[in-house]
């Protein structure tokens, strides 16, 4: 006599649904991983990373002694010559600089789309939100002028000698060397050179934009013009880059260059767009605390208006009316 389960379910079930082991299929078409289309391709873009990383390395030890031999030519002509001979060779260095950028962002494919007026006046302060590794070579190739970076960039193998030649000012974060780096800073801009300037002080995640450092802005009144840039990297496979594509262009926290860059490389249709907004001139804003979050603001709007693919259209900078009594944050010289 059978004995008679003691849970109605197991009783009224099917016996021959009560398996041992679970139902297997097998492929229905034959070979291994790499002839499976259906399933993940652990050797896409592979090819492509590797062709492209190997030419940038080429290309990169093919303008390195190219720029060496131009920093070492004179910011002036000679007497006797033309100012037309001066301006050529004072800018044969920053303009063969910006060539290299532009073709390493052909090289790894990312298209880089400029919207706004490019012609700016000399001694142009450019202030840019700033979420990559990437912002280098784009800025780079869009806008003629130098980067300025922290200084633990200057001492990584080969970026660091590559920041050099590109003429980077570096600035640390000790107190006893802020006097010589602002120094430097200012002299670079009563030369007649644009800088490029990061004020949030690090990356971000690329969703947002990080409040403005309005100690970075302590050299504005020798820029002749302060000028928002917004970046944000709009395509992935020529699709619109959604928030979930972020962490693919964003470099922040504790993540590792290396494979970064790697994953990076294997993937096609990179776009990145380059919002120049109107320049605003450093005594239009007294208060440097007030002309910090004037600049963030319009860097922030046009940055959230290309994360969300509307229109890009460059935004001028929101004067706020003189208040009466001292003003907050001190001015711009302090």
């Amino acid at each position: 006599m059978d004995a008679v389960p003691s849970d109605p379910a197991v009783a009224l079930a099917p016996s021959r649904l009560r398996r041992r082991m679970p139902i297997r299929f097998r492929r229905a078409v034959p070979g291994g991983r790499f002839f499976d289309v259906m399933g993940d391709r652990p050797f896409g873009g592979r090819l492509r990373a590797v062709r492209r990383l190997v030419v940038a390395g080429l290309w990169t030890l093919l303008c390195m002694p190219v720029q060496a031999v131009l920093l070492l030519l004179p910011d002036h002509a000679p007497p006797g010559q033309s100012g037309l001979g001066q301006s050529r060779l004072g800018h044969a260095k920053v303009g063969f600089a910006r060539i290299y950028w532009r073709t390493m962002c052909f090289i790894i494919g990312m298209r880089v789309r400029v919207v706004g007026e490019r012609g700016a006046v000399p001694r142009t302060l450019y202030l840019a939100n700033h979420s990559s590794w990437l912002d280098i070579l784009v800025l780079g190739g869009a806008l003629e002028a130098p980067f300025v970076s922290k200084a633990e960039i200057g001492q990584w193998p080969l970026v660091g000698l590559v920041a050099r030649l590109g003429r980077t000012v570096f600035v640390s974060r000790s107190r006893r060397r802020t006097g010589d780096e602002a120094r430097e800073m200012r002299e670079r801009l009563l030369a007649g050179d644009s800088l490029i300037l990061f004020p949030e002080g690090t990356s971000s995640d690329g969703s947002r934009v990080l409040p403005f450092r309005s100690s970075f802005l302590a050299v504005a009144e020798a820029a002749e013009a302060i000028r928002p840039v917004s970046v944000v990297y709009d395509r992935l496979g020529g699709l619109p880059a959604c928030r979930r594509d972020r962490p693919l262009f964003a470099w922040y926290g504790n993540m590792e260059i290396a494979p970064h860059v790697w994953r990076l490389v294997r993937h096609a249709g990179l776009r990145a767009t380059v919002l120049l907004h109107d320049p605003v001139s450093p005594g239009a804003i007294p208060s440097r605390k007030a002309l910090s979050a004037a600049v963030e603001g319009t860097v922030a709007e046009g940055a959230s208006a290309l994360r969300q693919n509307r229109e890009p259209r460059p935004l001028p900078v929101a004067v706020p009316a003189p208040a009466e009594g001292p003003e907050a944050g001190g001015p711009l010289t302090a």
